[in-house]
């Protein structure tokens, strides 16, 4: 019974924290939505500061575990592992159905960062960005310094980033046909990838790949 309650504290407290924000949400309001005792917040989390954090956490949670993590046997060139890295972070951001307030909740806490974030991004972002790093090592020059590392690591997130914060507008920039067939997971995963590539010299340039991908198309509409 006791995991229910403290289920049931959490699952009221996600729409009420993404809409109100930490501040203005009250612990009153999140009780009478789960339809607990008052003192249930304290018992169950010691604070609304720690609630609010678990439910920051659980809202990620419930988008990556929709996904699975990919699975490299021995062998698997790092091109490939970072293309499955991508379309494993775009599927969890813009392919899988979640809860509106999860988006919402997780946007706020990106926008205006509290504690929640810290331990956020120690227990769940930071292993997945250090498992980026390994692969761009696999690739960059062993005497690429760390910083430029991170900064083109957080380039990439970042590009992947893009299509989940702007995924409102993008429909409103590209045709309908071009966003079913080009716009998903594993299309832009392949785009990023070797834009990423390419622009760190290590494959032929964006150029010379899209004219390789356009000549089997122009190849069928000719007469």
């Amino acid at each position: 019974m006791s995991d229910d309650t403290r289920t049931r504290i959490l699952a009221a407290a996600g729409p009420v924290f993404a809409e109100k924000g930490f501040q203005a949400a009250t612990v009153r309001e999140i009780c009478q939505a789960a339809d607990v005792n008052v003192a249930s917040i304290n018992y169950y989390f010691g604070d609304k500061e720690r609630l609010y954090i678990e439910t920051v956490k659980q809202a990620h949670q419930l988008q990556h575990q929709q996904v699975a993590a990919p699975d490299w046997p021995e062998g698997t060139p790092p091109e490939t592992k970072l293309r499955d890295f991508v379309e494993t972070m775009l599927t969890t951001m813009i392919g899988v159905k979640t809860a509106r307030w999860q988006n919402e909740l997780l946007m706020r806490e990106m926008v205006e960062p509290t504690n929640a974030c810290r331990e956020l991004v120690q227990e769940n972002v930071r292993p997945r960005f250090e498992l980026l790093l390994g692969i761009l090592d696999e690739v960059l020059p062993p005497e690429v310094p760390r910083f430029k590392r991170h900064q083109i690591a957080l380039s990439i997130v970042g590009q992947c980033l893009h299509y989940h914060v702007g995924r409102a507008v993008i429909p409103l920039l590209v045709n309908e046909e071009d966003l079913r067939e080009e716009y998903t997971p594993g299309r832009l995963a392949k785009h990023i990838a070797d834009f990423s590539l390419a622009a760190l010299g290590l494959t032929p340039s964006l150029s010379e790949a899209c004219s390789r991908e356009a000549a089997p198309i122009a190849a069928e509409n000719t007469p």
